[in-house]
């Protein structure tokens, strides 16, 4: 039964007499299927957006598909499945991460034979993709309504945030979604197709966040952030955001900003895979400018450490995305004067590996009868979620086991890391080397 079909009364859906919550109709209604040949690959996009399409080229947005250690752990979750909603979901990643193909027929699951994606499904979140998108039916799970046109003969519509824009190539209309949060929402936004259950929230986070105001003046979205970021300039919320003034076309008007298109989030690995090493350098700029640290000693003689941490810089939680994988702790560290190590805790050890006791700010999701998965495609349940949202603040009370020496050192780091290397190994095939560590903030204070 079609869309037009439906009866839509106070968020309820009435179907043939059946009741229906709208919610659950949404996430699994199924998508009108697109002709691959009504899209236009970036390259040829790259031809007249020359500047634009050499930012975009190697981001994450560009590699989505292409990322491996996206695309092996995938694989290695969907493996070993039965329960039907557990395959379902891990089956579904291909809907974000190769978004073309999803939408014209091919890939439709991350068991199907990826080699045989066409080759401009293998482009990820591209130019065509996001500039043909025209509405929302939800914000998860990629919801996006697109209306591309008919390949490079009849390019049709672009959408966009200029409502001036004359191109020769194809036709140009201003876009109020393009310059909002909800059209990074549709993938930003994450909920179990089978449980419901919230896998990733980075639009939620921001949305309860003091960066999303009434006031115009106040109210910074996603592209607040994230595309006025350009090399040396790591547009945070703790930094400034200057415009970034040029033309969107080559040869086309100047104006007073282009929305930059870099998209490297916090991935500094997998741009440097790509031998991009600016992008990489983006992404440890803005993870540098992301939080700050503080130490409060005044009870120090009871044997307790006072640790504050802020998120100043990110327009979500501290971390977000997949935050079950990715890692954000505390390393502490006291050593006397005599740089004889008194304390330790979050310090990695031989093999990469975090000590139990390391203070880790992370989503733990659960089965549902409270056991801890590791595996997103079983997540029943949020067991528990300790992460710093966006302007917030967190207090960790750390107990020593001794009162350290006078004009001994306290240095506290905030380190993160994309995926614990406990994980990868776990993977098959050859090993990957542990994920690059990244200190995000520090801080030292004798005592």
């Amino acid at each position: 039964m079609g869309h037009r079909n439906w009866k839509k009364i106070s968020g309820i859906i009435i179907v043939s007499g059946a009741i229906l919550l709208f919610s659950s109709l949404l996430s699994a209604a199924p998508e009108e299927a697109i002709k691959i040949d009504r899209f236009i690959s970036p390259e040829v996009c790259g031809g007249c957006h020359s500047e634009i399409f050499e930012q975009w080229k190697n981001s994450m947005h560009h590699l989505s598909h292409k990322d491996p250690v996206y695309s092996r752990a995938a694989q290695f979750f969907r493996k070993g499945l039965t329960d039907e909603g557990e395959i379902k979901e891990a089956e579904s990643c291909v809907k974000c991460h190769t978004p073309v193909g999803n939408r014209t027929g091919f890939p439709m699951k991350v068991s199907d034979d990826l080699s045989k994606t066409p080759e401009i499904a293998t482009q990820g979140i591209q130019c065509d993709y996001c500039h043909s998108a025209e509405s929302i039916t939800r914000i998860h799970n990629n919801g996006l309504v697109l209306k591309p046109g008919h390949g490079e003969d009849d390019p049709g519509v672009k959408l966009g945030p200029f409502d001036d824009a004359a191109p020769e190539f194809h036709e140009a209309r201003y876009s109020k979604l393009h310059t909002e949060a909800e059209i990074c929402g549709t993938c930003h936004d994450v909920k179990h197709v089978a449980f419901g259950t919230d896998l990733e929230t980075t639009y939620t986070e921001w949305k309860n966040s003091p960066y999303h105001s009434k006031d115009p003046k106040k109210n910074i979205p996603c592209q607040g952030c994230h595309m006025f970021q350009k090399p040396g300039i790591p547009a945070t919320g703790s930094t400034p955001r200057p415009e970034n003034p040029g033309s969107a076309a080559d040869g086309s008007m100047d104006r007073p900003h282009i929305f930059t298109h870099f998209f490297v989030g916090a991935n500094s690995y997998v741009p440097g895979l790509s031998g991009d090493k600016g992008k990489a350098g983006m992404a440890l700029e803005r993870l540098q400018n992301a939080a700050t640290l503080s130490i409060d000693t005044s009870k120090i003689k009871e044997k307790k450490l006072f640790v504050t941490i802020a998120n100043t810089g990110a327009g979500h939680s501290i971390p977000t995305g997949v935050a079950d994988l990715r890692q954000v702790w505390l390393e502490i560290t006291i050593k006397n004067k005599d740089n004889k190590p008194l304390f330790r805790m979050g310090a990695l050890n031989d093999k990469q590996e975090l000590p139990e006791n390391t203070i880790i700010f992370r989503t733990v999701f659960g089965d549902g009868k409270g056991n801890k998965v590791i595996n997103i495609a079983k997540a029943r349940q949020i067991l528990k979620d300790n992460r710093i949202k966006a302007k917030g603040k967190v207090v960790e009370i750390i107990s020593l086991p001794d009162v350290p020496e006078k004009d001994s050192q306290v240095t506290v780091r905030l380190l993160y890391r994309g995926m614990p290397p406990e994980i990868l190994k776990m993977i098959p095939g050859e090993p990957f080397e542990p994920l690059p560590v990244v200190e995000m903030a520090k801080v030292q204070v004798k005592i």
